[in-house]
């Protein structure tokens, strides 16, 4: 009898444990530019809150690596999120999921917009002389150490390239490019300047040279710590990043900071172009327009409608709120490519709904 009841209590035990277990969440993986991190991370806990069943698994990279992650990796993610929209029609439209007919996307929706800007600290080399008549020039002289990011993964990277290259014909002076560039790498970076077009190109080995004031990274996003801890002087990131990390900014004029809607012909006399294929199916080239970010949801998603559940959150009145307080408001109405291949729950949008 007492086995009995010892056996009775033990299966108790054991259901009353599996009653109490906690039921798993589902992950939803997000890939996104690595300026959304700091608004992206507040609307993850606000999402999370209000749908505890989710668990928001993020990763932040350059914008062209976000898209390498889902087209030549094959990694399993849920939403994409790009600071240059551009990229998804160009990488993601054109790519086919291996052994379909189906591409990785077939819509985007561009959310919101920037302007490239200069971030650096009260104590920076020529920051009481720095202004938008001669940053170029200070950029260039050698005791200057200043931040790039990579143009082969990062779209700060090339648009920073186009300032430089834009700058020319702003400023009236045909050495600014070769001035910044020359001696700082040791495969060169070429300018073909044509005076209504201009082709920057870059070779497949970036290194800087061991004498170059130049440091590179991936992403912009990884300059900021460099820039926190004084190793740089300079570096190039988007206005909504260096108004969240209270940065000192230098403001480019609208004809090189690529955020002015009513540049965009002038902003198009810039293209940057790989001299190799950093995708296996696509060669792309990066025309110079107004900044634009997009967010999809890649065709082979495990969690699709998850996925646009986080989107239908990001234009929610809440989502719009955090993206204001992080100095990156939303384009709206909703606006984007393809929006009659929306996911059935997003359709509303196409509406400003």
């Amino acid at each position: 009898m007492k086995r009995i009841i010892v056996w009775i209590v033990l299966v108790l035990t054991l259901l009353g444990s599996a009653a109490c277990t906690p039921k798993a969440k589902t992950p939803l993986v997000v890939f996104a530019a690595g300026s959304l991190i700091q608004p992206f991370d507040d609307l993850e806990k606000a999402f999370e809150a209000k749908y505890p069943d989710l668990d928001i698994l993020a990763e932040y990279h350059g914008s062209i690596q976000v898209i390498r992650h889902v087209t030549e990796l094959h990694e399993a993610i849920d939403v994409v999120a790009s600071a240059d929209q551009a990229l998804i029609p160009m990488l993601m439209y054109d790519v086919n999921i291996p052994g379909t007919e189906q591409p990785y996307s077939d819509w985007y929706l561009s959310f919101a917009s920037n302007h490239l800007a200069l971030a650096y600290k009260p104590g920076s080399k020529y920051a009481d002389e720095i202004n938008q008549d001669n940053w170029y020039e200070v950029l260039s002289r050698p005791d200057v150490k200043v931040g790039l990011s990579d143009p082969r993964f990062d779209a700060v990277g090339y648009r920073q390239l186009m300032t430089f290259a834009m700058a020319q014909n702003e400023y009236g002076k045909e050495t600014i490019f070769n001035d910044f560039i020359d001696g700082q790498f040791t495969h060169r970076i070429r300018l073909v300047d044509m005076g209504d077009l201009q082709i920057i190109r870059i070779p497949e080995l970036l290194e800087t040279t061991r004498e170059s004031h130049i440091m590179m990274r991936g992403s912009s996003v990884a300059l900021i710590s460099l820039l926190e801890a004084g190793e740089i002087d300079y570096a190039f990131e988007y206005e909504s990043v260096i108004k969240q990390h209270s940065f000192e900014m230098l403001r480019l004029p609208d004809s090189l900071n690529l955020g002015n809607p009513d540049l965009e012909e002038q902003y198009a006399r810039a293209t940057v172009k790989l001299d190799f294929r950093r995708f296996a199916s696509v060669d792309p080239i990066f025309k110079g327009e107004q900044i634009k970010y997009g967010i999809t949801i890649p065709s082979n998603a495990p969690h699709p409608e998850e996925a646009a559940l986080f989107i239908q959150f990001l234009y929610s009145p809440e989502g719009q709120a955090i993206m204001q307080e992080n100095a990156h408001p939303l384009l709206l109405p909703p606006r984007g490519d393809g929006l009659a291949n929306l996911p059935e729950s997003l359709q509303g949008l196409r509406q400003g709904q």
